[in-house]
């Protein structure tokens, strides 16, 4: 993701900075908001699954957004300087985050945690992004072929693996999950919502298909490392719930905004 942007298109919406502080506030401050509403609700508020449902909603923003977004019409260069600089943020947005929220009843190392994320998101992005600079952006197209492939491959591994280690806790949780899925499914589903019908005073297609997508999607796998790494194992349950939830709910939401503005194009056409 980083090498296929440089500091030219950070600095372009920097200068434009409205629509990418306002996708943050409806990703990480009212999803957040809205999870902690619904998980204290159904489980109560000291509940690890409570944690696992913020956590989804206070992780970075996903890389195959940018994937979402270009099929459907949105701002690439928009997603990409978000997806960087909301990943260049979370190692004080995701603890500071937990704290506010759950303060003592939430015990975490808030120095190991940041220094995980600056070792796992924040280097390799600004490696990337030095490299595109470095390069001119042929490195994305010359190594592409090899690190598309890899990168799958590595991300199947860490659900895979991660999946595996919270295991032993999901065989007990049956009569749990008859709750906990149709209420990852509500939630992912309300953050695609509150990203589109946050970003329609722009009234434009480009914006809110990339302020809807980036609200709906994120680093599903940092938020398993992230939950095992620091909280109860059952934490992780509601973030590996999403990841089977995300990208289908992408599909509809795709078919959506393609029905939904069609229908508008074929309205104004003579």
């Amino acid at each position: 993701m980083a090498i296929g942007c440089g500091h030219k298109q950070l600095l372009e919406v920097l200068r434009r900075p409205g629509v990418m502080v306002w996708t943050f506030v409806l990703t990480h401050v009212l999803s957040p908001l809205m999870a902690y509403g619904l998980g204290a609700l159904i489980f109560g508020p000291d509940s690890p699954y409570v944690v696992g449902l913020v956590l989804f909603t206070i992780i970075p923003l996903g890389v195959s957004t940018v994937l979402w977004v270009g099929l459907s019409g949105g701002s690439i260069p928009l997603i990409l300087a978000m997806v960087v600089i909301d990943s260049a943020l979370s190692p004080f947005v995701v603890p500071a985050g937990i704290h506010l929220l759950f303060q003592a009843s939430v015990e975490t190392n808030t120095a190991d945690m940041i220094i995980d994320l600056l070792t796992i998101i924040v280097v390799p992005t600004v490696i990337g992004v030095l490299l595109h600079d470095l390069t001119k952006g042929r490195i994305l197209p010359a190594v592409k072929p090899y690190a598309a492939p890899l990168s799958k491959i590595c991300f199947v591994l860490v659900v895979m693996l991660n999946a595996a280690a919270i295991a032993p806790s999901a065989a007990a949780l049956k009569d749990d999950l008859l709750t906990l899925v149709p209420l990852a499914v509500l939630m992912v589903g309300l953050c695609y919502a509150i990203g589109f019908f946050g970003a329609l005073p722009y009234r434009n297609r480009a914006t809110v298909t990339t302020v809807s997508y980036a609200s709906g999607m994120r680093n599903i796998s940092l938020g398993i490392v992230l939950a095992l790494g620091y909280f109860s194992p059952l934490a992780a349950v509601p973030v590996v719930l999403s990841i089977l939830i995300q990208q289908p709910l992408a599909t509809v939401h795709h078919l959506v905004l393609q029905k939904l503005y069609n229908r508008k194009t074929g309205a104004q056409s003579p």
